[in-house]
């Protein structure tokens, strides 16, 4: 699952936020950065609920047993 990405380029999001161009939207400055970010925490999550053990019996605490 972890292919090498690659990483956000800063000094030419600098370069393109002098020039003007917006920081948040379809074209931003930072939405790959976000997109980024997003991913990495999306497959961290995935990752973590696939390595926890499948215990029988689970609760929580709606209904008596």
């Amino acid at each position: 699952m972890t292919e090498e990405k690659p990483e956000f380029d800063f000094q030419q999001a600098l370069e393109e936020l002098q020039k003007g161009k917006a920081l948040l939207g379809k074209e931003g400055i930072l939405t790959p950065l976000i997109k980024q970010l997003t991913e990495a925490a999306l497959e961290a999550e995935l990752d973590t609920h696939l390595s926890q053990e499948i215990t029988g019996n689970r609760r929580n605490g709606k209904s008596k047993k």
